[in-house]
């Protein structure tokens, strides 16, 4: 079964191995890029990649999973989301737009391949 869409795996394959077992292949995260409504978030004690994404993404249904599109979204991509993220340090935010339509959507997938 492929990643379902809206999973950070959408830009993944499956390989399977000799005994039939699906892999899925390394993603390539969708790293920032200068969009006019990217938004920038200064991170206060206690915030969280999952409670950002559920402020930040509200709208969408589970919007709190949406964690990893955060964490791609920066010059440096978070590539441990356990760790804390540190107070004072600026996140650039995906919109809502850039969120569904470039980098779930269709040609956001296609300009991966």
């Amino acid at each position: 079964m492929p990643p379902r869409v809206g999973s950070r795996h959408s830009f993944t394959f499956g390989v399977r191995d000799a005994d039939d077992v699906l892999h899925l292949t390394e993603r390539e995260p969708y790293r920032y890029k200068a969009h006019t409504d990217n938004r920038v978030h200064v991170v206060v004690q206690g915030d969280t990649l999952w409670d950002l994404a559920g402020r930040y993404f509200a709208p969408l249904p589970r919007a709190c999973g949406f964690w990893w599109a955060i964490a791609d979204y920066q010059p440096d991509p978070i590539v441990d989301p356990t760790l804390g993220l540190e107070a004072g340090r600026r996140l650039f935010i995906p919109s809502l737009r850039v969120l569904t339509d470039v980098i779930l959507g269709e040609a956001g997938r296609r300009s991966r391949a």
